[in-house]
């Protein structure tokens, strides 16, 4: 069975997550993120009636979901260590296939200062990804025989150590802070898990 065309609002939310991805949020425009995305601008704000953020949003979870897709299916079939070469292998083929250009939609909305008024629904929405994805890994570790609180520790310092390395390698143009982070990360896991079968 093929898989279905996405629909409309499936690609003007996917265009957001990838010129976010590269721009970062303040810079991404509705008009742009339209013409990005090949819809008419008075669809997306009628998929979108409540403007920048609820489409920042949108890309934001959208984003999560297929990482956390990918991850969970790799930590049930081969463990934490062939989660943790998904997830690297995942922001290692962004970074290299859009030369250096893009990283974590994820993080570039993290990063952007709210309104002093406000937490703006994006935010909130990439801290709950960012959430999942260590409570997935954090899962994994702890089925592997990790300590729970050593497991939830070392979760958090994959999220963040390939979230800041995806950002080194844009600034230098180079793969190689990422190769040098999946060795340590990779040997700390190691040393967390009790199961040397997932040590392939």
């Amino acid at each position: 069975m093929s898989k279905p065309s996405p629909t409309a609002r499936e690609r003007i939310v996917a265009g957001a997550a990838d010129m976010i991805s590269r721009r970062g949020l303040n810079a991404t425009s509705i008009r742009d993120t339209a013409k990005h995305a090949r819809a008419p601008l008075g669809s997306t704000y009628h998929y979108f009636p409540d403007g920048k953020q609820q489409l920042a949003t949108e890309a934001v979870r959208y984003t999560g979901a297929w990482v956390a897709r990918g991850l969970r299916k790799e930590l049930d079939a081969g463990g934490p260590v062939a989660g943790l070469r998904a997830f690297l292998d995942l922001w290692r083929k962004i970074v290299v296939d859009t030369d250096f250009r893009a990283g974590c939609p994820v993080l570039a909305v993290s990063i952007e200062e709210p309104p002093a008024d406000e937490t703006p629904a994006a935010l909130l929405a990439a801290a709950e990804v960012f959430e999942e994805w260590e409570g997935l890994l954090a899962g994994s570790l702890r089925a592997h025989g990790a300590d729970p609180g050593q497991a939830a520790q070392v979760a958090t310092l994959v999220v963040a150590a390939v979230e800041g390395t995806v950002a080194m390698c844009r600034a230098k143009r180079s793969i190689e802070p990422l190769d040098r982070t999946a060795e340590q990360l990779r040997a700390l896991i190691l040393t967390t898990i009790k199961d040397p079968a997932v040590s392939r």
